[in-house]
């Protein structure tokens, strides 16, 4: 049974408020009284396919004569591919991607690089999250510079949220803003014990009547108590919220698919945050990729297939753009072990109805390589201009040093 006293002990201090390592403020002002979405503020939501994916078996050129002669084993069947045009298909099993592409919701960035690739999965990737291939710095990422400067017109708000990572992406450090990094709603939701409902709701009602004791108003016990009341109205007006939440449609039962469920959920249940950044790993396709890229490529086709049609029934399909990105694509050859080693080039998707669907630039050149790898034509730090200053309505300096003029795709 719970009595007072054993409660009053149990709190010690702020073990009562299991909210997670972030403070909940960014969760009880969107959570106060379910908010509309605003129909104008536009988000932009990050997904990093971690490993290098392999461009050219998700974007197939599928006739050309090199592709075939240097992939006999994983070159994708002509007939199975979704064609794109009378050249290009995607994989087979991404048939979410091809009817996003037919309803001019999909926009494929081809050809993206940046001069010199590094071809360690490290260091790539950390040149992907600063945009700076030719400085090692990582006291920020390109996004965490783009908060610093646009930080006093938010007036507080949190700008971003990394949603099922460990620790924060390097992209989105910054070094005026902290940004809350989340394995899943849990986190945020009030910790009042294992046991039954009734003796949760004991402890909640518990935790009301001790905030209303007198208390000097200084005292450490009044800032317990108000923390922890603070805590009790964010997770139960977040649950509301989140319960009230009806997907408009199913999404797969996979680990990109149920982060991007949890994205839309807080999207629709008016979370401050501009930018969402998620991530699937395993793109590293050494050995006997055929299966394995199979299910990576199903993964993100389908995912991002569910969660701009759950938008999009929500009337947000046009306030919310997702953007994949990778640290390198693979070399053409195949290697001995039926898989592809570390490249350079590939491609980026863009997801929303308010871009300008189809292929953007030329497919690169298979007969024209460089040691093997594709040749970039597009800067990955023009798509990074674009969805600053045309998405975000961000200036694209400081986050990006250098002049990088922004794709026309918004």
């Amino acid at each position: 049974m719970t009595t007072r006293r054993s409660f009053i002990r149990q709190m010690g201090a702020a073990s009562v408020v299991a909210v997670g390592a972030q403070p909940p403020a960014l969760f009880a002002r969107a959570a106060e009284v379910a908010p509309p979405v605003d129909p104008d503020g536009r988000i932009l939501v990050l997904v990093q396919l971690a490993g290098g994916n392999d461009g050219l078996n998700t974007v197939a050129p599928f006739d050309n004569d090199a592709y075939r002669r240097l992939r006999p084993s994983l070159a994708l069947n002509r007939n199975a591919v979704h064609k794109l045009n009378d050249q290009l298909g995607l994989h087979p099993d991404m048939a979410g991607f091809k009817e996003l592409f037919d309803d001019g919701a999909l926009g494929i960035v081809q050809g993206v690089g940046y001069p010199n690739p590094n071809r360690s999965h490290f260091r790539s990737t950390d040149i992907w999250h600063t945009a700076r291939p030719d400085n090692e710095d990582k006291r920020d990422g390109w996004l965490g510079r783009a908060f610093n400067v646009t930080a006093a017109r938010r007036g507080g708000r949190t700008p971003a949220i990394a949603l099922g990572t460990g620790r924060l992406p390097l992209a989105l450090v910054s070094t005026r803003v902290t940004i809350p990094t989340v394995q899943s709603l849990k986190d945020y939701q009030l910790q009042l014990g294992q046991d039954s409902s009734t003796n949760q709701r004991k402890r909640a009602k518990l935790i009301r009547e001790l905030a209303e004791t007198p208390t000097p108003a200084e005292s450490e016990l009044a800032f317990l108590r108000h923390t922890a009341v603070t805590a009790l109205d964010t997770a139960e007006r977040l649950k509301t919220v989140t319960d009230n939440y009806r997907p408009a449609t199913s999404y797969p039962l996979n680990g990109l698919g149920q982060r991007l469920k949890t994205v839309a959920q807080l999207i629709q249940a008016g979370l401050e945050a501009q930018v969402y950044y998620v991530s699937l790993g395993g793109f590293d396709t050494h050995a006997d990729q055929e299966a394995a890229h199979t299910a990576l490529v199903t993964e993100v086709s389908s995912a991002l297939h569910a969660f701009h049609r759950d938008l999009k029934a929500h009337g947000l399909g046009r306030r919310v753009l997702a953007a994949t990105f990778s640290e390198f694509g693979r070399r053409v050859k195949e290697n001995g072990s039926l898989g592809t080693d570390h490249g350079a080039a590939s491609q980026m998707f863009l997801i929303g109805d308010a871009i300008r669907g189809g292929l953007h630039g030329a497919h690169p050149n298979l007969d024209k390589l460089d040691q093997g790898d594709l040749i970039h034509h597009t800067d990955f730090r023009r798509v990074y201009a674009t969805l600053l200053e045309k998405w975000l309505g961000w200036p694209a300096k400081p986050a990006l040093v250098g002049n990088f003029e922004p794709l026309d795709v918004i």
